[in-house]
């Protein structure tokens, strides 16, 4: 245990990485009570958020779950899988699909690239996704980090 009373992670290293690796995946039921904890949470009160009237009268069949949420499980994954000593880079995060209530999330991830930089740092590049069992991939997710060398 730290002094903080968290449990510090084993450390991953570059060197024990492979291209190809895939990140521990996590899932999330997205309850309508998750979504509207978010927009409370967060004060993001676009209608397309809470208000199914709304949504509905611009096409859209229901309410979905706001950017923040997104980041926020991206940088779950991120964080479980390079530790207390990587860092993350870059971070670039499209959302094509909506999630809605109802719907089970599924954040993934692989190791795309493997490489050393100019200062002999390891860098990852990753491929991160949060799929639905509706739409498949709902927002795929590109992010560089470093990780330590042995």
């Amino acid at each position: 245990m730290t002094s903080a009373g968290t449990t510090q992670s084993k450390q991953r290293h570059w060197d024990d990485v492979s291209q190809g690796d895939e990140l521990s995946a996590f899932s999330i039921e997205l309850t309508e009570t998750r979504i509207f904890q978010q927009v409370s949470g967060t004060q993001d009160w676009n209608p397309s958020h809470h208000n199914r009237e709304w949504v509905r009268a611009g096409g859209q069949p229901d309410i979905f779950m706001c950017t923040d949420f997104m980041q926020a499980c991206f940088t779950r994954l991120l964080f479980e899988f390079i530790g207390d000593d990587g860092w993350l880079r870059k971070f670039r995060m499209e959302m094509r699909k909506m999630n809605r209530p109802g719907d089970m999330l599924t954040f993934g991830g692989s190791v795309a690239d493997k490489y050393l930089d100019d200062e002999g740092e390891g860098v990852l590049d990753l491929d991160l996704w949060c799929s639905n069992e509706r739409d498949g991939v709902t927002t795929p997710t590109k992010a560089t980090v470093t990780l330590p060398r042995r």
